[in-house]
C-alpha cells in the first residue's frame, strides 16, 4: 500500500476526521498510487493517520475511509457500510413512504456515493474513482439486501470530471427502468422518470419541509416556484389549498407535474402551469398585481463553491425580493437555498436584504433543514446543504 504524507502542521482536521485531505496538505507520496487506490495517510513523523482513496487530479487528493490502523479497508468493509446506511433508513420506508436516499456520500462513510430508493428502483450517483472501482461489490451487496428490479446510474457529469471520470447513464443490475415508476411520500402519490428526469429523478430531500409546507396551505393562494414534478403543489393540495400556480422552466417537469395531479386524483381545476423562467414570471406576476398567500422558492444550487457565494448571495436576494413583493400582507414566504456554501446565518442575512429592498417587515418563524435520511456527519459539516426558512411578510 502506497503512503502519502502530510506537511507539517496538517493533521488537525484529520485527527478530527474529517474526511477531505486536499492536495496542498500533502508532503509528499511514496509512489504511483492509481487514482481510486486506498492508500496510507501518514503524518509528518511518519506516523500512521488514516487509509483513504487517493486521486492526483482532484483538489480532494484523499478521501478518507478508516482512521484505525487495524482495520482493513476490503471488500467485507465497504459491505458493512453499505449494509448498515440501507438498515439505518428502515423506519423512513413504510406504506405512506417508499422512496428515500439511501446512502449519502461521506455523511455514510462512503464518499462519493449516492444511492436513491424509488419503489423498487435504484439510481445511483459515483463520484469518485475509487468508489468507481469498488461498484462491483457497492452492486452486489445492494442487490442481496433490496433485491431491486433495477438499478441505474445518474451520476453527475460535472463532479465526475473534477475526479478524471467519464459520464455515462447506464443501466448497472437488472432491466431498465420503466419511463414512468410510481412511488409514494407522505401518502401521495407520484410518477417519476429516472432515466430521463433531473438529478436522480426525484428530490427526496424535501420530504419533510413538503409536509410542514402543506400544513399552513388550507385554503390559502400559494405560488410554487421551481415546482419541479410537484411535490410542493400536491402536499399543498392534498391540505386543502385554495389554488396552486406552478412555475418552473422545464417542459417535461411541467408534463409530469400534471400527471402527478391527476394520479392522485386532484382538482386540476385549482393549479396552474407555467413553463417559464421564473425570475421573469415572478416580474410578470408583480406587473399583473397579482398576490398570494404563500410563495414558495426552492432554486437549483446558486453557490456550488465557496468563492461563488457572493454572486450566489446577490441572486438569492433578488429572487427574494421578488417573491416578497408578491405577497397579500401577513403572508408567508418558504424559501431554500441547497448550496452548501451559504450557512443559516448568511442566508437570514440574505432574506434581510431582500425585505429591505422590497419594502418589508420578515419574521423567521420556521427553520427548515434536510430529513433524516440525509444525514449530516459530525465531522463533515460540508454534508448540510439545504437550508430553509418559513418567513411571515409584512
Amino acid at each position: 500500500m502506497v503512503d502519502v504524507v502530510l506537511k507539517k502542521g496538517k493533521e488537525k482536521a484529520v485527527l478530527h476526521r474529517h474526511p477531505w485531505v486536499f492536495s496542498g496538505a500533502i508532503e509528499q507520496v511514496k509512489g504511483k498510487p492509481a487514482n481510486g487506490e486506498i492508500v496510507r495517510l501518514l503524518d509528518a513523523k511518519g506516523n500512521f493517520m488514516a487509509r483513504g482513496f487517493y486521486n492526483n487530479q482532484s483538489r480532494v487528493a484523499v478521501r478518507l475511509l478508516e482512521w484505525d490502523e487495524s482495520v482493513e479497508v476490503n471488500e467485507q468493509w465497504f459491505r458493512e457500510k453499505v449494509s448498515v446506511a440501507v438498515a439505518s433508513r428502515s423506519d423512513i420506508l413504510t406504506k405512506e413512504t417508499n422512496t428515500c436516499r439511501l446512502i449519502f456520500s461521506e455523511s455514510d462513510y462512503l464518499p462519493g456515493l449516492i444511492v436513491d430508493k424509488y419503489a423498487g428502483h435504484l439510481a445511483v450517483q459515483v463520484l469518485t474513482s475509487g468508489m468507481e472501482k469498488m461498484m462491483p461489490v457497492i452492486i452486489d451487496e445492494l442487490q442481496r439486501l433490496l433485491k431491486p428490479e433495477s438499478i441505474f446510474d445518474k451520476s453527475d457529469a460535472s463532479s465526475r470530471d473534477h475526479e478524471g471520470l467519464q459520464t455515462s447513464n447506464i443501466v448497472l443490475a437488472g432491466s431498465h427502468p420503466p419511463e414512468r415508476v410510481e412511488v409514494t411520500e407522505n401518502g401521495i402519490r407520484y410518477n417519476i422518470n429516472i432515466a430521463e428526469g433531473q438529478k436522480s429523478g426525484f428530490y427526496c430531500d424535501q420530504r419533510d419541509n413538503r409536509r410542514i409546507v402543506a400544513s399552513h396551505a388550507n385554503g390559502k393562494k400559494v405560488l410554487d416556484c421551481f415546482c419541479y414534478t410537484g411535490g410542493f403543489t400536491l402536499n399543498c393540495l392534498q391540505n386543502g389549498a385554495a389554488s396552486v400556480a406552478c412555475v418552473d422552466s422545464s417542459a417535461l417537469a411541467m408534463e409530469t407535474l400534471k400527471e402527478n395531479v391527476a394520479l392522485n386524483k386532484f382538482d386540476a381545476g385549482k393549479v396552474t402551469t407555467i413553463q417559464s423562467d421564473v425570475n421573469k414570471q415572478l416580474r410578470a406576476f408583480k406587473e399583473n398585481s397579482d398576490l398570494f398567500d404563500i410563495v414558495i422558492l426552492d432554486p437549483p444550487k446558486y453557490a456550488p463553491s465557496r468563492s461563488a457565494l457572493d454572486k450566489a448571495s446577490r441572486a438569492y436576494k433578488d429572487l427574494n425580493r421578488l417573491g416578497m413583493q408578491l405577497l397579500n400582507k401577513g403572508g408567508l414566504l418558504v424559501t431554500f437555498s441547497c448550496s452548501g456554501a451559504m450557512d443559516m446565518e448568511t442566508f437570514k442575512q440574505v432574506l434581510a436584504w431582500a425585505a429591505l429592498d422590497a419594502g418589508k417587515q420578515v419574521q423567521f418563524i420556521n427553520q427548515l433543514c434536510q430529513p433524516g435520511d440525509h444525514p449530516v456527519r459530525a465531522s463533515f459539516p460540508e454534508g448540510e446543504y439545504l437550508k430553509g426558512l418559513v418567513c411571515r411578510v409584512m
